[in-house]
């Protein structure tokens, strides 16, 4: 049966593939100041390192949308990890640019492969009214790659040192590609669940459809808006800014990168049931968090000099929300496109957020690097200048979300025959939402 213990099983297979993605996508964050000492370079070059790394990630997702239709979840989880993993042991043997470029190209691409093809996994195992929570429980637990860098990846870097930190990345990388490989199953009739071949008209036809719909750019957006200030803190600049811009521990740092995680987990089931339950006011969740996360980082720059850790709190707590709200635009996919094109569709909302991080990245960096000389000297003042920038970010996703949703809101409509949103939401607050009900009434 769907939802039953086998489906969980499956399920926490694909999530603990998807939480050592995490852990690979992470690393370079907190090993940000140990690679420029290693490397021998400034915020501006650390900075592109994660900008290739994500323009990879986001360029791959709708040709890996379109394999994960043909080819299913189990092919490509396996191969995602294999790839990462190597990345990951080129990048503990380097010590030099050329070769931690292509370490971190490699990890963007198995991570790619990782995500979109353990939430396809969900809609084949899990009835439909769980789909939402299960769903942001595959998101938020995945998180918790951020912990294992944060905290252990941590330790070894500042023990062991470099290579045994990137080689034990690796080794984990290959321990779960086995586990997929031996208990992965695509669908619970099928353990390989391949698609159809597809020609290029069917391609194309796929595509443009997907990208047609307005709920599709409408995730796309809301991945755009929600996830990127999370991703740059987390990624690559939080910890530089706690530790150098804020003058806090390597042990503080660290245990505030786990809360931002600790909270996204606890607020990513409160989302889920929320979307189950109001979907029609799924787009105001987003609203809502994007509210927050500016909020998050007005306290701090307009803070006189270095905020106290109550302050660093409360931001590390708004932008711990940013992950679930991300996590509706999947949702926008999933009802607003049939089956067959889910992986494609899925893959169009994953670029959203992705390409504002690394955008917003490589902004950050050039901005430190402008200021400092390319020297990796910050003071807060630094940082705070730096870190706007993504208001200017934050405010291109939000106009394509007002714009798309009232496309979308109107689509929608078209669709069920009405004319008049408001008394779609009250027939669908009173249980009466069906085709068939709303048509009599």
């Amino acid at each position: 049966m769907l939802g039953g213990a086998r489906a969980w099983a499956v399920w926490a297979v694909g999530l603990s593939a998807y939480v050592v993605a995490v852990l690979h996508r992470t690393s370079l964050g907190v090993a940000g100041l140990d690679a420029q000492v290693r490397f021998d370079i400034g915020a501006g070059t650390l900075a592109s390192f994660a900008v290739l790394q994500l323009l990879v990630y986001a360029g791959l997702q709708v040709p890996v949308g379109v394999l994960l239709d043909r080819l299913g979840s189990l092919r490509l989880v396996v191969g995602g990890a294999v790839i990462m993993a190597a990345g990951q042991a080129l990048m503990a043997f380097s010590d030099g640019i050329t070769g931690a470029v292509i370490a971190r190209v490699l990890v963007g691409a198995g991570d790619a492969m990782t995500f979109i093809s353990v939430l396809r996994l969900v809609p084949q195992w899990f009835p439909g009214r769980r789909v939402p929570v299960v769903t942001q429980l595959t998101g938020l637990v995945g998180q918790l790659g951020q912990v294992l860098s944060a905290v252990p990846l941590a330790a070894l870097l500042a023990g062991p040192g470099w290579t045994t930190a990137f080689i034990s990345a690796a080794a984990a990388g290959i321990f779960v590609a086995v586990v997929a490989l031996v208990a992965l199953h695509d669908s619970p009739q099928r353990r390989v669940n391949s698609g159809d071949a597809l020609t290029l008209r069917q391609l194309g036809d796929d595509l443009a459809s997907a990208w047609r719909h307005p709920g599709t750019r409408l995730g796309l957006w809301t991945h755009f808006t929600t996830q990127f200030p999370g991703t740059v803190f987390a990624l690559i600049w939080g910890y530089p800014f706690l530790v150098a811009g804020e003058g806090l521990s390597r042990g503080t740092a660290s245990l505030l990168l786990t809360l931002f995680v600790l909270t996204g987990m606890a607020a990513g089931p409160v989302v889920g049931v929320l979307v189950q339950r109001h979907p029609l006011r799924r787009s105001w969740l987003v609203l809502g968090v994007i509210a927050v996360n500016a909020l998050g980082w007005g306290l701090i720059i307009a803070w006189p000099g270095r905020a106290p850790l109550a302050v660093l709190v409360v931001l590390v707590l708004a932008l711990g929300l940013g992950g679930p709200g991300s996590m509706i635009g999947f949702e926008f996919a999933r009802t607003f496109n049939p089956p067959n094109r889910l992986g494609t569709a899925t893959g169009i909302v994953n670029v959203g957020g992705f390409v504002a991080s690394l955008v917003s990245i490589l902004l950050v960096g050039l901005i430190l690097d402008t200021r400092t000389g390319g020297q990796a000297t910050y003071d807060i003042v630094d940082f705070k200048v730096a870190m706007s920038v993504q208001y200017a970010i934050g405010a291109i996703g939000l106009i394509g979300i007002l714009r798309t949703r009232k496309l979308a809101r109107r689509r929608l409509s078209e669709e069920q025959g009405l004319i008049i949103r408001p008394l779609r939401e009250v027939l669908a607050e009173k249980g009466w939402f069906s085709g068939e009900r709303i048509g009599k009434h």
